[in-house]
């Protein structure tokens, strides 16, 4: 394959990574915002709560904070509490990352299947107040997943790489 098909394919596939990690988790923050607002205002404005903006609200969130997990995953920006770790030599924060890592990827790749199963049988149950079946609620839990496994199994690939050639003293 020539260095521009491959380029090609390199942007095909970092847009589906951004679909669902930047552009969907950013609308979902825009549309819990929005909707968060029309709340308020109808009820502390209008004297009128409404019902749909709080559920919509939760779903939106669900949306966010899950696909927004795996935008933090690409730059690893998540919290951590790294007072050993960054104590520890190059070598040991290798070991410590190959076993962390291992340990979510096991994890997530044994909860995959059950994951999905679940959110199979969700789609017969419907919210009370917009009828969104939950599996479209939970559905983004399964990309969360998926992305997760693929990032954490590529930093996976690349320590052991390290460590068999070495690099790491």
């Amino acid at each position: 394959m020539s260095a521009e098909k491959s380029s090609a394919w390199r942007r095909v596939g970092q847009l589906l990574i951004d679909i669902p990690e930047k552009y969907v988790s950013s609308l979902a923050f825009l549309t819990l915002f929005v909707v968060f607002v029309v709340q308020i205002f109808f009820r502390y404005v209008l004297n009128r709560p409404l019902i749909w903006p709080y559920e919509l609200s939760i779903f939106a969130f669900i949306w966010t904070a899950v696909l927004g997990a795996c935008f933090a995953k690409r730059y690893n920006a998540h919290v951590v509490f790294s007072l050993v770790y960054d104590r520890m030599s190059p070598l040991g924060q290798l070991i410590f990352r190959l076993i962390g890592n291992f340990l979510i990827f096991t994890a997530f790749s044994i909860a995959l299947y059950p994951t999905f199963d679940f959110v199979k049988f969700m789609r017969i149950d419907k919210s009370v107040a917009l009828k969104i079946p939950f599996d479209i609620a939970f559905g983004p839990y399964l990309i969360f997943l998926a992305l997760i496994i693929g990032r954490v199994g590529y930093d996976l690939y690349t320590d052991i790489r390290k460590l068999a050639k070495g690099e790491v003293r």
